[in-house]
């Protein structure tokens, strides 16, 4: 063992070798520590460590910087320079990158916004999935809060152990037992007539001298209130035996409230002593203690600030406020000597008065409106105010409301007198021409009507010169409060000065490029704000500038469809056609407001009018045949039929003429005029479908399959064709061959939603649900944002999971109607009546062309709501005439329900749904 350690030893001792480096294996070169500094040596140099290196093998590391430094290139370019050219080339070249860049940068932020939306479909945020749930908090009530129970540790982690108890000595239970001990027997020592109890010090306790002592103090602090209130001056005295009531009432302050008050006190005080000019310190001084309950320090303080302050009006208010009635009279009458002429002051001693000649202080202020507008309020008469607001307008002839007021009490003829007086008085005032404006219009309308209109073109004028007159002194009001006035008036019921106002004006500021489509935006926003005389208007000068444009008429005869009469809608209509002869949509809408009328003849004439200046019209002549057929000129419309498919040789004319056919129960007749207008319009496959749906109604299966079979052939991409074809199959007993249809459809038009549909409606029927919810998650995964398929989906999940489902499928399919229908329809089921009815007027109102939506609404109303629910849903729906929906289109489309209307149909509709 020596001789082992003296060998250690003897090795600590040798040098080390030439190429040795401390630290070098963990990369070290060389360091010194804290200890070191002074003496301590340097490391090795760094050719020692390359030297040292070399010996070990290893490659050296060779520094990038020395790259970017031209002076240490070596190689190809050693020794060359960096010169200008060389820079301006550098140059060329970043701006070549950046231009590639700039080329490919759209193509590639598209490109990462739509990968991000992907992503964000397939892994949304937390935060997005609990959104519903969020907004579903806003209902919750305090109560429901309240009632939220504490959570506890459930997952028996970090549990607190029990805390160990331990037996406590009977020593000390025999120590505190007395501690809290009360003796309960009374001395027998009777003192001054009362009983005494013994105390430690050997004193008595005597209550009954506590009692009277307590009483003595009582009644002295109340004779103390008695007489200061009595010496105050007040009428009031303090009741001694409901002093002692009045205290409930008094509101005990919290330590945190009274040192709020006390630190608002102290900076308060230190305001109003640096700055004793200064009114509102005064007055929230004067506040403060009022909230403390001190009054007398509240009036002390506003005195002070009074005395202060003379001029300030607001502390004279203030002060008026914190006194009585009498003595604030008082306070207002100093105020008047110091501020004589505010009016805020004389109306705050007026109202103290109950004396009415004491109210009118009038003499003292004679020039300002507001005193004016005061006293002649408390006038009873009118003759009086009359009498007074003519002085008032001698004296303030610059006063408009004077005017005005004026001018309404006076009688038409006078009025007008008295606004042609304020116009020279007040010649940039717009409201006093259009006060006159409006009190033409008032006499016009007291006329008989033929000299109505003669009148009311007095009103035109009037605004007309008011423009101009305004314009000439500098009154530029802007186009949109001249709109705003119009408006105004038309709120007060001056309709025609309205009118005239929008004639004057609604042309100002607009560039001639822009008239029209800023016109029509006025009177869409004017018919949002509910202002139907101003949008009538706006639209009825438009009209005269664009007399051609059927945009235009087509407005303006909506607006009267819903704001207007009958008369007046019919008068647009007949104006519109006459410059529009060529716009069908303006003859058809002329027609059919002639037939809702009633008026069948007048309807014909319509169209008969409409034939002239449109003879190859296709909607004119199937409107046309429509009249006929619903008024049950059968014959007639035939005929309209065979001269149609002459003059307008169109694919729809003679689909049109199949389908009367087949309505009036000619099905070979509509058969042979089908193969006619297959040979003119093969491409055509509304055609084929009519055809093999009358092959199957007359239970020919091979015909009825070699129609659709053709048809397919011919139109291979319209869906609803494999469906039938799919149904003729499925009806026959064949349900694998309909399978098999739908198949080849999805393959020739992918991505189809009714499609897949119809393949998992498909496995329903048949039997299979396993292989239905296959298909159902394969449609899903091809259209992942299909409404239909969703509400299938969202349909078919188990109960518990059709909430959270339904979360996924509004959000990916953007809030679609169906989907909102069926989210109503899981309310339902769920008895959530009213948040059930909500989600179902949502759904209709994204899209009231679906007639399944409200037939859902209208059977659940039936189960759950009253008649008049269940008559709301129906008026709703025929005002919105549904037109689609699988099974609204089936039954509305079926041949024994040609003539019913959409009420009835509706009801059909909601017996059938499941």
């Amino acid at each position: 063992m020596a001789s082992g350690k003296s060998n250690k030893l003897a090795f600590l001792s040798m040098p080390a070798p030439a190429s040795y480096v401390a630290g070098l294996g963990r990369g070290a070169s060389g360091f010194t520590t804290r200890s070191d500094i002074g003496p301590a040596r340097e490391g090795p140099s760094a050719e020692v460590v390359a030297e040292a290196q070399a010996k070990r093998g290893e490659e050296q590391e060779v520094d990038p910087d020395q790259f970017q430094d031209p002076d240490n290139e070596y190689g190809l370019f050693a020794g060359t320079t960096y010169e200008a050219d060389d820079e301006e080339a550098d140059k060329i070249y970043d701006k070549v990158d950046q231009a590639m860049d700039s080329r490919r940068k759209a193509r590639r932020e598209a490109q990462e916004q739509e990968e991000m939306a992907k992503v964000r479909a397939e892994r949304p945020k937390i935060q997005q999935q609990f959104a519903d749930l969020k907004r579903g908090l806003s209902a919750v009530t305090d109560t429901e809060w309240e009632s939220i129970p504490e959570v506890g540790n459930l997952t028996r982690k970090k549990r607190r152990r029990e805390e160990r108890t331990y037996v406590v000595p009977d020593s000390v239970l025999v120590g505190d037992r007395s501690k809290n001990e009360y003796e309960n027997s009374l001395d027998t020592r009777e003192q001054n007539g009362g009983f005494g109890t013994s105390t430690d010090s050997g004193s008595l306790t005597n209550f009954v001298e506590i009692g009277q002592a307590r009483d003595k103090i009582l009644s002295l602090k109340l004779d103390q209130t008695s007489a200061g209130i009595a010496s105050s001056g007040t009428s009031t005295s303090v009741d001694p035996k409901g002093y002692l009531t009045s205290l409930d009432s008094v509101i005990i302050k919290s330590d945190a409230e009274i040192g709020d008050i006390k630190r608002a006190r102290l900076l308060f005080d230190s305001l109003i002593k640096s700055n004793p000019k200064h009114a509102p310190g005064w007055i929230a001084a004067a506040c403060l203690e009022e909230h403390a309950g001190k009054m007398v320090a509240a009036r002390k303080l506003i005195k002070q600030g009074c005395e202060n302050c003379p001029k300030n009006e607001d502390v004279w208010l203030e002060a008026a406020r914190l006194h009585n009635n009498d003595d604030a009279k008082v306070v207002l009458a100093n105020a008047v000597q110091h501020v004589g002429q505010s009016v805020k002051v004389w109306l705050a001693a007026a109202d103290l008065e109950s004396d009415v000649k004491a109210k009118k202080p009038l003499e003292n202020i004679p020039n300002s409106v507001r005193l004016w507008k005061e006293t002649v309020n408390l006038e009873s008469s009118a003759v009086d105010a009359r009498i007074l607001l003519a002085r008032a307008v001698e004296v303030i002839p610059l006063s408009v409301e004077l005017w005005l007021a004026l001018a309404r009490l006076e009688t038409p003829d006078n009025a007008r007198a008295v606004l042609n007086k304020a116009r020279k008085s007040v010649p940039t005032s717009h409201e006093i021409w259009i006060a006159a404006g409006r009190l033409l219009e008032q006499q016009a309308n007291s006329k008989p009507a033929d000299q109505r209109e003669k009148e009311l073109e007095k009103v035109d004028k009037t605004i007309e010169a008011a423009v101009h007159d305004l314009r000439r002194h500098q009154v530029l009001l802007t186009r949109d409060q001249w709109l705003k006035e119009a408006e105004k008036c038309e709120e007060e019921g001056s309709v025609r000065t309205c009118e005239a106002i929008i004639k004057a004006t609604v042309a100002m500021e607009i560039e001639e490029e822009d008239r029209y489509d800023t016109w029509l935006g006025d009177a869409e926003n004017a018919d949002a704000r509910g202002k139907v005389g101003s949008a009538r208007a706006i639209l009825a000068y438009a009209l005269k500038v664009f007399p051609d444009r059927k945009n235009l008429w087509r407005r303006a005869a909506e607006l009267e469809k819903v704001h207007g009469t009958r008369d007046s809608l019919d008068a647009i209509l007949s104006r519109a056609v006459v410059h529009c002869p060529q716009a069908e949509v303006l003859w058809l809408m002329a027609a059919k407001e002639k037939w809702l009328a009633g008026d069948v003849p007048a309807a014909r004439e319509v169209l008969e009018r409409a034939f002239i200046a449109n003879p190859e019209s296709e909607q004119i002549w199937l409107a046309a045949v429509k009249l006929e057929a619903e008024n049950g000129e059968f014959a007639v419309a035939r005929e309209l039929l065979i001269r149609a498919r002459t003059v307008a040789d169109t694919e729809r004319i003679w689909m049109k003429s199949a389908v009367f056919e087949r309505q009036q129960g000619q099905l070979d007749a509509a058969l042979q005029t089908l193969e006619q207008a297959i040979k003119k319009f093969p491409k055509f496959a509304k055609l084929y479908m009519i055809q093999g749906q009358i092959h199957q109604d007359q239970h020919r299966i091979l015909a009825a399959r070699a129609s659709f079979a053709a048809g397919l052939k011919s139109c291979a991409k319209e869906p609803t064709l494999w469906t039938l074809a799919s149904g003729l199959e499925e009806a026959d007993g064949k349900s694998i061959k309909a399978r098999a249809l739908l198949e080849k459809a999805r393959l020739v038009n992918p991505a189809n939603e009714l499609l897949w549909a119809e393949s998992v409606g498909v496995e329903e029927r048949s039997g299979g649900a396993v292989q239905a919810k296959a298909m159902l998650s394969r449609a899903l995964q091809e259209c992942p944002a299909s409404g239909v398929l969703w509400s299938l989906a969202l349909w078919a999940e188990p109960r518990a999971s059709r909430k959270t489902k339904s979360v996924d499928a509004l959000r990916k399919t953007k809030d679609h109607p169906l989907v909102v229908c069926t989210v109503a329809r899981v309310l339902w089921a769920d008895r959530a009546i009213e948040r059930a009815r909500d989600w179902f007027g949502r759904a209709t109102a994204t899209d009231p062309d679906l007639g399944d939506i409200w037939a859902w609404w209208l059977k659940f109303e039936k189960q759950h709501g009253t008649e008049e629910h269940r008559e709301a849903v129906r008026i709703k729906c025929v005002a919105a005439d549904p037109h689609h929906s699988p099974l609204w289109q089936s039954i509305a489309k079926d041949v024994k329900n040609t003539r019913k209307t959409v009420r009835e149909i509706l009801e059909l509709v909601v017996d059938q749904l499941k």
